[in-house]
């Protein structure tokens, strides 16, 4: 790519900066194609990949101003946006489906005591010995344990969520887990 090229560019980015519509349309027209063609890349689906371009620009006209040229190309930073974007919305999807799924299979579960009274008792036992077992868990292991699996959060967006480093949310769930397994033996 030519240096006047990324002057061009980065050009373009001062002026969406300043509101500029047209700047935006340049930036999309060189760049919209491309940035479909990774989201769909990812994602798979047409209506998907559409949603992700159009967060992408309207997050490139709200935050063109922050745009850095020392840290990367115009071109790297677009299509870094769109690969997060695209990641991000393929999680949102998967936790979607997987919590589905989760309530299709606990649909199957029988409700009533008079139908399948031992199979509901034996369900309730294997239920109070995990929570009983999670209540034995240091507090910032049972919580990051409940809001990775119970609330499906991935360990960066738990990190994010309580500020707490991504490989400290990691270890903490890795150590309640190995407890719980150990616990959970010693009872079953």
């Amino acid at each position: 790519m030519t240096a006047q090229k990324l002057g061009d560019e980065s050009l373009l980015l001062a002026q969406i900066a300043r509101k500029d519509q047209t700047a935006l349309a340049k930036l999309y027209d060189r760049y919209g194609r491309a940035s479909y063609a990774l989201a769909y890349k990812i994602l798979g689906s047409v209506e998907e990949a559409e949603e992700v371009v159009l967060d992408v620009f309207s997050q490139i006209w709200q935050k063109a101003a922050s745009y850095d040229t020392s840290r990367s190309r115009v071109d790297t930073w677009l299509f870094m946006l769109t690969r997060s974007r695209a990641i991000d919305r393929l999680r949102v999807l998967q936790r979607t489906f997987r919590a589905a799924q989760a309530c299709l299979e606990e649909a199957k579960i029988p409700i009533s005591d008079i139908a399948e009274p031992m199979e509901n008792a034996m369900l309730f036992e294997r239920s109070e010995q995990i929570k009983t077992a999670l209540d034995k868990l240091p507090t910032e292991q049972r919580q990051a344990i409940e809001l990775a699996y119970f609330q499906g959060l991935t360990c960066a967006a738990i990190a994010t969520k309580t500020g707490i480093p991504t490989g400290t949310i990691k270890t903490r769930i890795r150590l309640g887990i190995s407890k719980l397994r150990q616990t959970l033996s010693e009872t079953l």
